[in-house]
């Protein structure tokens, strides 16, 4: 009960008990007194009255309660239903976040890899002769998914002792093709991380000198006249090598021109090894020419053979005509001589007059 109903209840009925002892007073002091009886009706009328309030208060207190206790219940329900639906939306979050989160693990886990190999690639980038050994791999690997075997061969040797990373096998004209793959990349390295003027112009002759001895040496040991075409290409295995050497460097890819060594990256050498599979198809028609006009005759002398057989079946046919007309002729004839003799036999049957 609420406890400001329970203090107005108790000093009623203590202003009920006064009042009831001030009655008890005054009857004891003047029970023949009118005016006494009076006052003694009506504090008894106002405690009846006090009474009936305080039943009405009861009652009313009462559906104060109920009411409360329907309300304490919904908050209650809506207070539990929420935590409920709260509840639910976090183990959602909860089963979202792991699975994020498992996401992010697998990331991870692909970004150590990935730093791994970096580093393992840095290593092997960083020793000369691991370097060789990657662009030889790389030009190997472009140089098979694009031409046939018999298109080429890896580590030819020249009739000069010279061994090249890849001899293309082409006819005349225009005859072999040498590639052979050169690696700048420690100019390169030098070139790029320089941040002071003079420090990058000296690197820049630099990276320039190690690709002009790179071309030299490719056009004197790989173009071999009556051996070789007047061409020999040389691999850089780096886009980015390809980009600053034309970029920034047309001098050295113009001396490379004049000493016949075409400069190629990995998506130029694509390009061009698709040129070279056009040119090989067209040698084995060519090759094929002979063998195909060969077949042309003997398919001409099959048809003209054809042709006599046909005009052979046409005069057959011719002659299974006229047969067959005469045939129509003779049957004609006969039936005519057969209608002749019916008319005969009926003249004889025929009564005399």
């Amino acid at each position: 009960m609420d406890p400001v109903v329970i203090i107005a209840v108790v000093a009623i009925i203590a202003v009920i008990i006064a009042a009831a002892a001030v009655f008890v007073a005054l009857r004891a002091a003047g029970g023949g007194n009118s005016r006494n009886l009076e006052a003694a009706e009506r504090l008894a009328a106002n405690q009846a009255e006090l009474a009936g309030r305080l039943t009405q208060l009861n009652d009313n207190q009462g559906q104060i309660i109920r009411t409360l206790e329907e309300r304490l219940e919904a908050v209650s329900k809506r207070l539990g239903d929420g935590l409920t639906q709260h509840t639910d939306r976090t183990g959602e979050s909860m089963k979202q976040l792991h699975e994020r989160l498992a996401v992010i693990d697998a990331a991870q886990k692909n970004l150590t890899d990935l730093s791994t190999q970096m580093v393992g690639l840095q290593d092997i980038l960083s020793n000369k002769q691991s370097r060789g050994a990657f662009g030889e791999f790389q030009l190997n690997d472009i140089v098979s998914n694009l031409l046939p075997p018999s298109a080429y061969e890896l580590q030819a040797t020249l009739s000069n002792g010279k061994r090249v990373d890849c001899l293309l096998s082409l006819p005349n004209p225009p005859g072999a093709i040498a590639i052979d793959a050169k690696f700048p990349l420690e100019s390169y390295r030098a070139l790029h991380t320089a941040k002071e003027e003079p420090v990058r112009i000296q690197a820049a002759k630099v990276f320039a000198t190690d690709v002009g001895k790179h071309v030299r040496d490719i056009s004197e040991k790989y173009i071999l006249p009556g051996e070789t075409a007047e061409w020999a290409l040389m691999f850089l295995p780096s886009e980015a090598v390809y980009a600053e050497l034309h970029a920034n460097h047309g001098n050295i890819v113009e001396n490379a021109f004049r000493l016949r060594v075409g400069i190629v990256s990995p998506t130029t050498l694509m390009a061009t090894l698709n040129t070279v599979r056009a040119i090989l198809k067209d040698a084995r028609m060519r090759e094929q020419a002979g063998l195909i006009q060969k077949e042309v005759q003997t398919l001409l002398e099959d048809v003209a053979r054809l042709d006599g057989r046909v005009e052979s079946l046409q005069k057959h046919f011719d002659q299974a005509a006229r047969d067959i007309d005469q045939i129509g002729t003779s049957s004609r004839k006969i039936s005519g001589r057969g209608e002749k003799i019916m008319a005969l036999e009926l003249a004889d049957d025929t009564p005399a007059a």
